[in-house]
């Protein structure tokens, strides 16, 4: 691979402006995404089956395999020919998706313990893919065997926090068993919702209410005492949803959850270390398992552009700008208030093991978390990674002049700047000039100018 060094001065100069790709009201919905999506534990479907059972809600009978060997005996222990197969993935579409190189599905149905084993095997250790996995997949590492239901009726029936409603919502559909989303977009009467007073809990009444009104009267006092419990059992493991679809009658008139989404809230893992330690890291973005060690929060987006920030508002922020400077952000980190300076340099190592990363934009506004502490986990890094590309730092707040002062000592790449417009729109150009390099197959080495 060709050489070539470039002077920072003369490449700020090279690029004559960019253009704009994205609003920034799409970069916000970038940054609203990640922060939701890891501020809550994610469980398998057997654990959620485990989870109703304990708040009495009543399941189909179910067991847990590793190896096809436990599958045939879960299976033949069920002493039923209706036998179905669930591989144990976290993500939607499962029986819609297929396993690589295969055309078995994520949700397989069969007569015999033999077969239970034969399909088994083929979808342990293999990687499931769907429409939520991408083509990379996600590992299967268990499979859940059960009974298969014949539902007569199904319903839908949901715990949730609700920012629109200030607290927890029951929602309820006397049509279940499919997208709830596509049956709010179709038919919106069909769903109701039951605000809760978080002081004062769900009323039997209530729970009555939302019986009648999804047409099971008959059974009122049965299914109130499956809401009480819901709810009683959501607070009770700090959950932000509890949602069961479909819910559905038998032959016999009995009901059953058939399908189960658990999710807990992330600042209740104090409270909930049981439960969290129920967590599959297999199925998690191995960035995000590395940080998480550091507590560190780290979501993979598709650009080029690392940023490293100090909150979810900031990141959104962040992300924002770069993209009305035609760039792409390629991660939301939030290092916290209370990052190290190891930490920071960790931060440093997650970010810049994404090959597709061309320049990493540092955007810290200290309070709680001191400037100094950052300045003194960049230079770490910058000096342990032997960094190739350019690093845009901008702090502001507390112990600036004491980090401004570090890095300019320090005598290393990094381009420090005051403004955030200026430091997104340097940060832009510098990655175009890496991502040009590279597909010419040349390698860009930047150094600060001399000021004399």
């Amino acid at each position: 691979m060709l050489s070539r060094t470039i002077n920072l001065a003369e490449a700020l100069g090279r690029i004559n402006g960019t253009k704009i790709l994205a609003s920034c009201a799409n970069g916000a919905q970038h940054g609203l995404q990640g922060a939701q999506q890891r501020r809550n534990l994610n469980v398998h479907e057997h654990i959620s089956y485990s989870v109703l059972n304990e708040a009495g809600i009543p399941t189909p009978k179910f067991g847990v395999a590793k190896t096809p060997d436990e599958a045939h005996k879960i299976a033949s222990d069920l002493k039923t020919k209706d036998i179905v197969l669930k591989a144990q993935v976290l993500a939607g579409g499962r029986g819609k998706g297929a396993f690589k190189g295969t055309n078995v599905s994520g949700v397989k149905m069969c007569e015999t313990p033999e077969e239970a084993k034969h399909l088994a095997s083929q979808m342990l250790g293999k990687l499931l893919v769907t429409k939520q996995t991408g083509e990379a997949g996600r590992i299967c590492n268990s499979v859940m065997v059960t009974q298969r239901m014949f539902p007569r009726k199904e319903y839908y029936l949901a715990v949730m926090m609700e920012r629109a409603f200030g607290g927890p919502v029951i929602i309820a559909s006397s049509q279940g068993g499919v997208n709830i989303e596509e049956v709010a977009a179709t038919n919106p009467q069909a769903i109701m919702y039951e605000p809760i007073d978080i002081n004062k809990g769900i009323t039997k009444q209530q729970a009555e209410a939302i019986a009648v009104k999804l047409g099971l009267e008959g059974v009122k006092d049965y299914i109130a005492e499956m809401i009480l419990n819901m709810y009683a059992f959501f607070v009770k493991k700090d959950a932000l949803l509890l949602e069961i679809n479909p819910l559905a009658e038998d032959i016999n008139g009995k009901y059953f959850a058939l399908d189960c989404k658990c999710r807990f809230d992330d600042n209740a893992e104090f409270r909930q270390k049981e439960l969290f330690a129920k967590r599959d890291w297999t199925q998690e973005d191995p960035k995000e398992v590395e940080a998480a060690k550091f507590e560190l929060n780290y979501i993979a987006l598709d650009g080029n552009i690392g940023c490293m920030v100090n909150g979810a508002g900031l990141a959104m922020a962040t992300m924002d700008i770069i993209k009305l400077h035609g760039g792409e952000p390629a991660n939301f980190l939030d290092v916290g208030g209370g990052a190290t300076a190891q930490a920071v340099k960790e931060a440093f190592k997650i970010i810049t093991s994404d090959p597709r990363v061309h320049a990493l934009l540092v955007n810290i506004f200290g309070g709680i978390m001191r400037c100094d502490v950052i300045a003194e986990g960049i230079i770490a890094a910058t000096k342990e990674l032997d960094l190739k590309i350019p690093v845009v730092v901008r702090l502001q707040g507390t112990n600036v002049d004491e980090a401004k002062a570090l890095i300019a000592n320090a005598g290393l790449k990094i381009v420090p700047v005051d403004d955030l417009d200026e430091a997104a729109r340097i940060a832009v150009k510098l990655s175009t000039i890496v991502k040009l390099a590279q597909s010419a197959n040349l390698n860009v080495n930047f150094e600060l100018p001399q000021i004399s």
